[in-house]
């Protein structure tokens, strides 16, 4: 049997971590992230959560909702119907984006929830609202969080805890 923090060690990614580099890049942190570390959330939980076009369409639709929203610049002299066009545009792609993200996250909230059932045999609670609210760092922060919930099922449901890894001489 695997060990419950074998994901969260293998994505080494905190919670705190991945918001604040998502600031520091202004959004782009999460598409690095999810390019990189989709593949070990699927090998790990043994359940596809979406391929690497995904997050390349991803990556699309967000860098160009981006640049639209930069090159539509009001003219001042007077009406532009092609700064509302790109503006529409920018919208609808970053729509799209978000869209995307929500799909990515439900795909990856069901891989964990069916890795914790089948591997450890307990449900993983998941809350539908911050998945849709957070969806990406709600993952992340889902992820980190999995041996506490093992441990707070095992005592409600009178099991033994597993007792903590022990460090290992070096």
């Amino acid at each position: 049997m695997t060990d419950i923090s074998t994901l969260s060690q293998r994505l080494a990614t905190p919670t705190l971590n991945f918001v604040l580099l998502t600031v520091a890049t202004c959004g782009i942190w999460p598409l690095l992230w999810l390019y990189r570390k989709q593949q070990i959330i699927s090998e790990t939980t043994g359940y596809p959560v979406n391929g690497d076009i995904f997050v390349i369409w991803l990556a699309v639709c967000f860098g160009f909702g981006r640049q639209f929203g930069v090159m539509a610049s009001p003219d001042l002299a007077g009406y532009d119907t092609g700064s509302d066009t790109l503006l529409a545009l920018s919208g609808l792609l970053s729509l799209a984006c978000g869209v995307m993200y929500i799909v990515w996250a439900f795909k990856a909230r069901a891989a964990l929830r069916h890795y914790a059932l089948n591997t450890f045999r307990f449900d993983l609670k998941m809350n539908a609202f911050w998945t849709v609210a957070f969806n990406v760092f709600y993952i992340t922060y889902c992820i980190n969080d999995m041996p506490q919930a093992l441990a707070k099922h095992r005592i409600i449901h009178g099991q033994a805890p597993v007792p903590p890894e022990s460090p290992s001489p070096q």
